[in-house]
């Protein structure tokens, strides 16, 4: 993509002044290529990514001393050097800006906080019988994929649906094999029995190919098949069959009109519309395919107080997309200064044509409008939580003797049952309350832990997400440095946590300790600080039941992470650890024998007198399990 790059002068001074007088001495090197282009401070933070058809008019643009905005003249104030990269052509600029905006987070950037994937419907393909399941992330496994939909949530309620209409299987591929009668989603009639015969090849074939037909769209003439079909079996008087058909085409129905947007004219886009208000920003998207809505997210992008709606518009768009494919059309709320640039970097990406559409009446306006109404709503909601975050973010500094309300706070817990499947979780909050993507989760590895030392389980907790921050932000200039500890636990944890911290050269960041108290009864909790005496909040303080919520989420984050971490290791299989052993002569192993235990137990004869186990195949099941005792 980019051919050259120009970071001259190599080096600035810090006391070199900043400005427009730094920015002009560049256009003397740079030439009139499109490219991106980066603005840094004195110590080398980058402050903006932006791309250029004409790199040299862009940055004379900067260079000027007057007649920018108040963003762009702060950020011109704080320039001290820039770097230049320049590519081939105009939209491979924008793709690679929006891959640089992700990557360094610039300050003056409109910036996409939120980027999960989105969950997928995935109609497998590699058994007779295939599964209908919930599946996020890369693609790599063979079957039919329908999707995005807006969460999984949405996911869940249509496979509900699409399971009781077309009674397709969803459970693994292991679980099918090993069945000898139908589990309860056949009693209940979401599943039609394959497991166990209860439903031909060929009639789940035609069910598989039903389901597919109603996820692209194609739903009118199943409908009016399974009505045709009930009318024959109510005229032979096969009136459970009626009765079952009945069902099913009142399901699919159910499936349509819980959607509530259904466009007659719009199969395939995303509707995107943004409301600005007070310098803050909600985008709302619509989902739609095969003429379906999928669920619509909205997103809070990080603006600034000057930004306008089309610049705020464009950098979602390319950030959004970055990672997403896009649909064919996108119906937008307002225009974008670079909208054919946009449209064909997605083409470029979908590998078809992708529209950029600003509709102005019909049914496409209306479905902007809806999508509008939904972001004003929501950023009015997000807005009166904020305020009531930062009012209880202040209430908290004043409590804890903080210099300044947090900006990220840490909360640590841990988890195990008699020190087995110990776990550590930390859950992350801020001014805009619990921020899910930086929970992190910490596998206890420590092999000379005492089973249920707790004290040592948090003292690895800390050990290692420390080292990682001095490893990955030594400087604390990414935001990943938490201003305020809050720890499970009481003197003991803290000063345990205190130990940590001076090991590792970290002595500024406050920490707390909350404890349940005397009576260990919610609302009498103790807090703990290093070398002050501890001390309680009145029981009907916000500040306490702000705590308290903090703290139950990371007790409901460890917990559910050590359930989870459980639940695998007692469906871990000793067969699994044997190279080999594939799925089929486990099976064979397992049913001649009837338990993995009572394989290990075997002699080497009875190994080797199961079908489909070699004699060299035995002999290494034979010493796997002698090795270990």
């Amino acid at each position: 993509m980019a051919n050259t790059e120009n970071t001259t002068p190599p080096e600035v001074d810090p006391h070199v002044p900043v400005g427009h007088e730094v920015i002009q001495a560049y256009l003397k090197t740079i030439d009139s290529s499109p490219g991106v282009y980066r603005m840094l401070d004195r110590e080398s933070r980058v402050l903006y990514v932006g791309k250029a058809r004409n790199l040299r008019a862009r940055v004379s643009n900067y260079a000027r001393p007057s007649g920018h905005s108040g963003r762009i003249a702060r950020m011109i104030s704080m320039t001290a050097s820039m770097m230049f990269l320049t590519t081939r052509t105009e939209t491979e600029a924008l793709l690679l800006e929006q891959n640089l905006i992700k990557q360094l987070k610039p300050k003056f950037n409109v910036l996409l906080r939120d980027d999960k994937s989105f969950p997928n419907i995935l109609v497998t393909g590699s058994h007779a019988y295939p599964q209908i399941k919930k599946h996020r992330g890369a693609k790599k496994e063979k079957g039919a994929y329908y999707g995005p939909f807006a969460s999984a949530g949405a996911v869940n309620r249509s496979l509900n649906q699409l399971q009781r209409v077309f009674l397709l299987r969803n459970c693994t591929d292991a679980m099918f094999d090993s069945r000898t009668r139908p589990c309860l989603l056949y009693q209940i009639k979401r599943c039609s029995g394959p497991c166990v015969g209860l439903i031909s090849e060929s009639d789940y074939a035609q069910s598989v190919k039903d389901a597919e037909r109603f996820l692209t769209g194609k739903s009118t003439d199943i409908q009016a098949r399974l009505a045709a079909d009930m009318q024959k079996a109510s005229e032979e008087m096969e009136f459970e069959r009626a009765a079952a058909l009945r069902d099913r085409i009142r399901a699919m129905t159910q499936v349509q009109t819980a959607q509530g947007i259904n466009p007659r004219t719009v199969s395939e886009a995303d509707i995107v519309a943004l409301h600005l208000e007070q310098g803050q920003a909600c985008v709302q998207v619509f989902f739609i395919r095969a003429g379906q809505n999928w669920g619509n997210r909205d997103f809070y992008p990080r603006v600034g107080a000057d930004v306008d709606a089309a610049e705020v518009l464009e950098a979602f768009l390319g950030q959004f997309y970055d990672t997403k494919e896009p649909p064919r059309q996108l119906l937008l709320s307002n225009e974008i200064e670079n909208a054919d640039l946009m449209a064909d970097a997605l083409t470029q990406k979908l590998g078809r044509k992708v529209e950029l559409l600003v509709p102005q009446r019909g049914e496409k306006a209306e479905l902007i409008d809806s999508a509008l109404r939904n972001a004003r709503e929501s950023l009015a909601r997000k807005m009166a939580e904020s305020a009531t975050q930062t009012k209880l973010l202040k209430g908290l500094a004043e409590a804890f003797d903080l210099p300044e309300p947090p900006e990220r706070i840490e909360v640590y817990d841990n988890s195990h049952i008699q020190g087995t499947n110990a776990v550590g979780g930390m859950i992350v909050a801020g001014p805009e309350g619990f921020i899910k993507n930086s929970y992190r989760k910490f596998n206890i590895k420590g092999d000379d832990l005492t089973p249920g030392d707790d004290f040592g389980m948090m003292k690895e907790v800390l050990h290692r997400r420390f080292k990682r921050l001095l490893s990955e932000d030594p400087d604390r200039q990414k935001g990943m440095w938490p201003d305020l500890l809050l720890i499970d636990g009481g003197a003991g944890q803290v000063s345990a946590v205190a130990q940590i911290m001076r090991e590792h050269g970290v002595e500024d960041i406050p920490m707390v300790g909350v404890a349940k108290g005397v009576d260990r009864d919610a609302g009498k909790e103790e807090f703990h600080r290093v070398g002050k005496r501890p001390f309680a909040l009145r029981h009907n303080d916000p500040v306490l039941y702000f705590v308290q919520r903090m703290r139950d989420e990371a007790h409901r984050f460890a917990i559910g992470t050590h359930r989870a971490k459980r639940a695998k290791s007692n469906m871990a299989n000793p067969l699994d650890e044997i190279a080999g052993v594939g799925a089929a002569r486990k099976r064979a192993l397992l049913a001649h024998f009837g338990s993995a235990k009572a394989v290990a137990r075997a002699n080497l004869a009875d190994l080797k007198a199961v079908d489909g186990v070699s004699e060299g195949l035995a002999q290494k099941v034979y010493d796997h399990f002698h090795d270990q005792g």
